[in-house]
């Protein structure tokens, strides 16, 4: 079945300087969220295959739409992260259902290869409701330069009968990253951890 979208939200966070420091080249995000309608609110239903097939579908929109925000080649991509918020006439089961194994397929294709799981959250909330998509780099789990996180919102939304998804993807780590660590030019990105 199709998401049924009410709306989608892009965005890009640029971070040119860091604590009195110049970032250069600047470190960005991209965000893209899709609010869907709940086809299970307000009611169980043990079989939600309905929506792991949403997920797929939206992992690969999302993914494209973050990767055309940050004007870079699908290979230019280093991190993801994956998150949703169920509305109040919903149960967390459904945000899990969204973010299922299958979105990541079509993510993957999106930034070509993501040989590292995506990390996700998940929460039930009302409008406004914010959630942190967590980030680690795309083809190494260990690359510690990439674990952050970005927020995700919308003003008015999850209504009761909605869900938020949200794709976050980087062209960068964090700014100014010194803790240490693999390193990027170390990935070897055949396990998805190293």
């Amino acid at each position: 079945m199709t998401a049924n979208i009410r709306k989608i939200i892009v965005q890009v966070d640029e971070i040119h300087l860091e604590m009195g420091q110049p970032v250069s080249p600047p470190t960005r995000r991209a965000l893209a969220m899709a609010v869907i309608a709940n086809p299970f609110a307000g009611v169980y239903q043990e079989n939600l295959d309905e929506l792991i097939s949403m997920g797929e579908e939206l992992g690969a929109l999302l993914g494209k739409k973050c990767v055309e925000a940050l004007g870079i080649l699908p290979a230019q991509a280093q991190s993801y992260g994956k998150a949703a918020i169920v509305g109040e006439a919903g149960e967390l089961e459904h945000a899990a259902a969204i973010l299922h194994p299958k979105l990541g397929a079509p993510l993957r294709l999106a930034v070509e290869k993501g040989a590292a799981l995506v990390p996700s959250s998940k929460k039930r909330g009302g409008l406004g409701t914010a959630i942190d998509v967590p980030l680690g780099h795309k083809d190494a789990a260990f690359v510690r330069s990439h674990f952050d996180a970005m927020e995700a919102r919308v003003a008015d939304a999850p209504r009761a009968n909605e869900i938020v998804v949200a794709v976050v993807v980087t062209d960068s780590g964090r700014p100014l990253p010194r803790v240490g660590g693999l390193q990027i030019h170390e990935i070897r990105g055949e396990d998805g951890l190293r």
